[in-house]
């Protein structure tokens, strides 16, 4: 298992397009990928954009990220880009 946290640098948190662009790129990815963020954990993969955005994240929020499976390195590679990307 590979993880990393991340704080949310967007003013306006995790809102609508970025929160789709986070649920896409865990898409492309076989491992299992949680996201742990104010107490409570979701399945990128399974959980959508709505569980994403349900969890409330604002700017300066820390967001902990883990990938488990066959592709985890390149899954962390690529979700923290997206992440320092769009948030």
């Amino acid at each position: 298992m590979q993880q990393f946290v991340y704080k949310i640098q967007d003013r306006d948190g995790v809102h609508a397009r970025p929160a789709g662009l986070i649920i896409t790129t865990a898409g492309k990815y076989k491992s299992e990928i949680k996201l742990t963020a104010k107490g409570r954990q979701i399945d990128l993969k399974k959980g959508g954009i709505f569980s994403l955005m349900g969890l409330g994240i604002r700017y300066g929020d820390e967001i902990a990220v883990s990938c488990n499976g066959e592709d985890e390195a390149e899954a962390v590679i690529g979700l923290k880009a997206s992440f320092e990307a769009n948030l």
